[in-house]
């Protein structure tokens, strides 16, 4: 009966993945036959933990470079740590798997790569531990997640973020995502792009699946990561870059009421990039456009990413 069928989008996965390769159960596959078994103690239970990390093709300088790999990587360990899951590989090592897929893909554009630590046990039972885990890294052509040129419409959604006391958001656990989902879905069948969700005390946490600042004043202002907010690699590159700019940075709470006051709001993520938000709650943000300095700092990350700022060379590992 399940044969409804979605859009398709930039970020689906292309019907022909016939040259594309997996990095599964320690070496190198064709991604056609990366396949698990429904048993899956990760299919049954959302025991998993999981990776975006974005590569951008440079067409000047014929290269494509893999944003923050090893911080990614590190991540991911910190992540499977939470679900009691160990992989014998290092950061480095993952990264350097990474940059022999991108290698076996032989993409030239800019790509999006998918590492997976998962509960790999064939078992039934709701637990964590006494389960072996594996890896698992692919790699598929990516365009935009969510609008980075002239802004999304969002709606505050009426479903909560999980707190850290019951699924911790700093973990990015496949299960969670559910959270996301909920909150993406409502506000898409509402008629908006994106959603933003409150902590169970009400304050601003994040979009469905992004970090979140505003500007009040010229400052930037974002939750801190104690209210149940991913840490973000995005959020603290832009941390920096507004720092190396002159821009103020201030963590701290925010309260819904200050996103219809903000003089700009917007939002990040390696999936999402950095994606002005130019509407909330039928409220416009900024005019309704891109305010002075979400465009300031979103021309810096994307020259930053593909390579044209050497000031930020250090975040990027060259492919080929």
């Amino acid at each position: 009966m399940l044969k409804q069928q979605t859009p398709a989008t930039s970020a689906t996965i292309p019907a022909q993945t016939t040259e594309l390769w997996a990095f599964f159960r320690g070496g190198f596959v064709p991604l056609r036959e990366a396949n698990v078994n429904i048993m899956t103690h990760a299919f049954n239970y959302g025991t998993a933990v999981f990776e975006g990390i974005r590569a951008y093709w440079n067409t000047d300088q014929e290269q494509l470079f893999a944003l923050d790999l090893v911080p990614h990587y590190e991540r991911l360990k910190r992540s499977a740590a939470l679900l009691m899951m160990e992989v014998p590989l290092s950061a480095q090592e993952l990264a350097d798997a990474t940059v022999e897929l991108l290698r076996r893909d032989k993409l030239r554009e800019d790509a999006y790569v998918r590492p997976l630590i998962y509960k790999s046990s064939e078992t039934i039972g709701v637990r964590l531990h006494n389960l072996d885990a594996d890896v698992t890294i692919f790699a598929v052509p990516f365009g935009q997640y969510i609008d980075t040129e002239g802004g999304v419409r969002a709606q505050v959604s009426t479903w909560r973020r999980t707190d850290d006391n019951a699924i911790p958001a700093r973990g990015k656990i496949t299960g969670a995502y559910v959270n996301g989902a909920f909150a993406k879905s409502e506000a898409q069948l509402n008629g908006y792009d994106e959603a933003i969700v409150l902590t169970q005390g009400g304050h601003v946490s994040e979009g469905s699946a992004e970090n979140l600042f505003i500007v009040r004043d010229g400052v930037l202002i974002t939750p801190p990561v104690t209210d149940n907010i991913l840490e973000g690699i995005t959020r603290r590159r832009l941390m920096a870059m507004a720092q190396d700019l002159g821009i103020g940075v201030i963590e701290r709470s925010i309260d819904r009421t200050e996103l219809y006051s903000a003089d700009e709001v917007f939002l990040c993520g390696t999936g999402a990039q950095l994606s002005p938000v130019i509407e909330i709650d039928r409220r416009p943000i900024a005019a309704g456009r891109p305010g002075p300095i979400t465009r300031r700092l979103s021309d810096g990350y994307f020259d930053a990413v593909r390579g044209r700022l050497d000031a930020y060379r250090d975040w990027l590992t060259p492919v080929y």
